[in-house]
Order: structure tokens, then C-alpha cells, then sequence
């Protein structure tokens, strides 16, 4: 190889270098307001920087204390609003559809794991998002109350769901899937935790007929690019 070959590979080495620097920055800054783990959080933002040029407003359903949507708003930065969904009084009751797995999560209040049932007040997510200088907006309440009277935007680049349950998830998916811009983004955050979830997924695009397939990051975050066709 050539010098000059030599220093491409070098210089583009040096760059991934320093985007993995930076996603690993970004995942300290809001390490307190995430539960997401580290190599899934950095790959939430790659995938994130994939919708970077995409038309679209970015949306988040089960937001905890708002840290991965902020990682996202401070990656991909302004000029699009955020929205903010949750309930911010934790999850509502697993059914028998989500799985034993769920119920039992649910039932062990004493698990470090539990966090309140993942309950947090709605003051951390501001407080998140205000450190982004992002345009954004919290919107409290459950997901069937919600998202049917959700006019905010028409148009989503990228949808991320932490919902949980089947209920959750499938509400999310029918209400927000439809404004989801072609080849725009939806991350899926408990796919592969909970099958209430992946139920929901699946159920959802077999009802619509949907060509959108589901794939899966290097550390195991599911995702999918919304198509329209085959």
C-alpha cells in the first residue's frame, strides 16, 4: 500500500475514533437520567445519526428521566422538536399477554432492577432536555389518553418506544407508525426484553400489511426503517 493509502486508512480510523469519543461523551453527560447501558445507548445514537437528514420531528414513548432522548436532541441537535411521552407514574399493570417474565419483574418490588416500577417524576426529563437547548415538549398521561389527540407534528424522522407492555407498545405503534416519514427510524427499545412488546411489533405490522422489517444493532437494539413497499 501506497502512502497515501496508508494515511486514509489512518485518518479514517482517527475519525471513528473520535465519534466513538463523543457518543461516549455524550452517553456521561446523561449517564444519571438513563437506564439504558452504555453499548446500547452509543448504538441508540448511531442509529439516531442515521435520520440526521430526514424531515421529521423526533418522538420518544417511556421517557424514565429523559436521558436517551436527550443523548438523541444533543447528537442531532435543533431545528426539529422533541416530544416527550410518558405517564410519569410508572407502568401501568403487565397483563398475560406481556409474558410471566413480565409479571413476575413487576411483582419483585425489591429488585435493584425494579426502579419504582419505573417511576419518575417529570421534572428530570425537563431538566435533560433543558441541557440540550433542544425545542421540546413533556407530554404526561397514559399512551391510549394521549396519542389518539396528539396533533403536534405530521411528520416523524424518528420514533423511539420504551413502552414495555403489548397495550403500550401497540398504541404507540397505531397512533405514531403512520406519521413515521419514509425511511424514517423506529427504535424499539424492550423487543428483545419483553414479548408483550415484540408481540405487539410483530401483530401490528402483519395487521397492516406492512413491508417495514425489523433489524437488529451490533449490541442488540431493534430497530426498523418504515417502508411502503416491497
Amino acid at each position: 500500500m501506497n502512502n497515501n493509502g496508508l494515511l486514509k486508512r489512518l485518518d479514517s480510523r482517527v475519525g471513528l475514533d473520535r465519534q466513538t469519543r463523543k457518543l461516549n461523551r455524550i452517553y456521561k453527560k446523561y449517564l444519571l437520567y438513563t437506564m439504558v447501558y452504555r453499548d446500547q445507548y452509543v448504538d441508540n445514537l448511531r442509529l439516531a445519526e442515521r435520520t440526521a437528514e430526514l424531515k421529521g420531528d423526533i418522538v420518544e414513548c417511556g421517557v424514565w428521566r429523559g436521558g436517551m432522548i436527550a443523548g438523541i436532541a444533543e447528537l442531532l441537535g435543533a431545528g426539529r422538536k422533541y416530544f416527550l411521552f410518558d405517564s410519569f407514574e410508572g407502568l401501568p399493570e403487565a397483563k398475560e399477554i406481556d409474558g410471566s417474565a413480565a409479571r413476575n419483574w413487576q411483582a419483585n418490588k425489591e429488585s435493584p432492577e425494579y426502579f419504582d416500577n419505573c417511576k419518575a417524576e417529570i421534572g428530570f426529563a425537563t431538566e435533560a432536555m433543558k441541557m440540550t437547548g433542544a425545542d421540546f415538549q413533556c407530554v404526561k398521561g397514559w399512551f391510549e389518553d394521549t396519542l389518539p389527540a396528539f396533533e403536534g407534528t405530521d411528520a416523524i424522522s424518528l420514533l423511539r418506544l420504551d413502552a414495555d407492555w403489548y397495550e403500550s407498545t401497540k398504541a404507540c405503534l397505531a397512533n405514531l407508525f403512520p406519521k413515521v416519514v419514509e425511511g424514517g427510524m423506529i427504535l424499539i427499545d424492550d423487543y428483545h426484553t419483553w414479548s408483550g412488546c415484540s408481540r405487539a411489533v410483530h401483530d401490528y405490522l402483519s395487521e397492516t400489511k406492512s413491508a417495514t422489517r425489523i433489524s437488529q444493532s451490533p449490541s442488540g437494539v431493534a430497530y426498523m426503517i418504515k417502508r411502503t413497499d416491497d
